[in-house]
């Protein structure tokens, strides 16, 4: 039997003919056929933090896009999903996005849906505090799988836990809160102060830099309130804060959906709110122009490990690299970067690792990174040995703009670690309802907080 094949006269049997063709295909493809990488990606899209899930999705897509050639479905919805991305040689296959409410139990059954039934390589997430502190125990028991946080910023993942798999690229919120304390203490003459936390371990860890920045300075914390996360009444919570003439001012650490109704809650047991007496963490920034700003200019606010407005090159481009592949989403919002950074990460890690994953993937990922709003260090944020960034901090002020309420930036504190100037360690106690004291001493920046002018850090001292 004789067969025509491109041109060649072959007098082969079919049996045979058939085999070496069988061969050849095999050989062909096993050739060309790239390694894959499956990652997920795990937000929120339930509960106090459920708005933010299409944010940090679209952040870490964008950084797919921007150095991994990925190409989005739709511009208007992330999680849509994206074709094409490739990095070190493999291609990486988005092969779920979670659902999270800010629990660990939900957090935990997403993990398993994504990591083990799925069979993702590397996890971008999770979103919240205690979501965070439930995958790191996960992770400890599953060496082989990568997880880089998303934007949960409780301390204990990369403290007390931090198992060799995990890596955050962005502070937590101690670090997010370095000289808050101070600059109330010098600018508005607070001495004595109370707190109001939602109980849960990001609210712990984001009121712990507040209090050892604010005792530090020489302040008093003369009460400290706990509503649960997710509370929808807060008068009873709000009714054991000391009333305002007995304190010269609030710090507010209630996020999410709850911000509002408790400063509501406030106004009705006593009175309207005053800016001179209010400070709060990230929440009262991005939600400027809802509910809160309006009543609320001129309060100090902690930072997000974001600058808005800072006038560099880095923060130009991530600008522009986020209205090129999402327009619609804030650039500017730590729902959207800490995503940005830890995909950006992830793909740094595979070109090194060659699209390896595992032990050979954790030995690749970046040590120290460029970030968008870093100016110390060249531009570059480190991390320490449990993997943990060291970030430059900016602390804001509510301002009122022609466009409405917005922030300003008001100082600036370079490389911040997570020990916080030694009050803090893999030794001690994770922040909670009773760590750390109030405790009077001396930090690191201390008395240098830079003035922040029109977005750019002069060499002028807050005084």
């Amino acid at each position: 039997m004789r067969f025509r094949l491109r041109g060649w006269r072959l007098a082969l049997p079919l049996a045979a003919l058939v085999a070496v063709v069988s061969v050849g295909v095999s050989s062909s493809f096993a050739g060309s056929k790239a390694k894959i990488v499956k990652v997920a990606i795990m937000s929120d899209c339930k509960g106090a933090f459920g708005f933010a899930q299409e944010q940090g999705i679209a952040g870490a897509q964008a950084a797919f896009a921007q150095f991994a050639h990925g190409k989005p479905k739709n511009a208007k919805k992330a999680s849509a999903g994206m074709t094409g991305v490739t990095a070190g040689g493999a291609q990486i296959r988005i092969v779920g996005y979670g659902c999270g409410d800010d629990t660990p139990a939900t957090a935990l059954k997403e993990t398993r849906r994504l990591m083990e039934q799925l069979g993702a390589d590397v996890l971008d997430g999770p979103l919240s505090g205690d979501e965070a502190v439930a995958i790191a125990n996960w992770a400890k028991t599953h060496p082989t799988k990568t997880v880089v946080i998303g934007t949960a910023a409780s301390q204990d993942p990369t403290m007390q836990i931090a198992p060799k798999n995990l890596f955050r690229y962005h502070g937590d919120g101690a670090q997010w809160n370095a000289g808050l304390g101070e600059i109330v203490y010098k600018k508005l003459g607070w001495r004595k102060a109370a707190i109001i936390m939602d109980d849960y371990s990001f609210a712990w860890t984001s009121s712990a830099g507040i209090i050892v920045d604010f005792c530090a300075s020489g302040g008093q914390i003369t009460k400290r309130v706990f509503p649960p996360l997710n509370t929808t009444d807060y008068s009873s919570y709000v009714r054991q804060l000391p009333p305002p003439n007995q304190v010269d001012g609030y710090f507010w650490v209630v996020g999410g959906t709850g911000t509002d109704p408790s400063l509501k809650a406030f106004e009705q047991a006593y009175g309207a709110v005053s800016p001179q007496k209010f400070a709060g963490n990230l929440f009262f920034w991005f939600l400027t122009g809802v509910a809160v700003a309006p009543r609320l200019i001129g309060s100090y606010v902690g930072g997000f490990g974001i600058a808005p407005g800072l006038q560099t090159p880095a923060a130009a481009q991530y600008r522009a690299i986020m209205k090129k592949w999402y327009p619609t989403v804030p650039a500017e919002d730590s729902f959207t970067l800490n995503y940005f950074r830890g995909a950006r990460a992830i793909v740094v890690g595979l070109n090194k690792s060659k699209g390896a994953v595992g032990a050979a993937l954790q030995a690749a990922m970046p040590r120290a990174m460029p970030d968008p709003y870093q100016v110390s260090n060249g531009g570059v944020v480190k991390l320490d040995s449990r993997r943990q960034a060291i970030q430059d901090q900016y602390q804001m002020q509510l301002v009122q703009t022609p466009k409405g309420p917005n922030v300003t930036l008001a100082g600036y504190v370079p490389n911040v670690d997570q020990t916080f100037g030694g009050s803090f360690g893999p030794n001690k106690p994770a922040p909670s309802r009773t760590f750390p004291p109030c405790v009077k001493k001396t930090l690191p920046w201390q008395g240098k907080i830079q003035v922040v002018k029109n977005g750019l850090v002069t060499k002028e001292y807050v005084k």
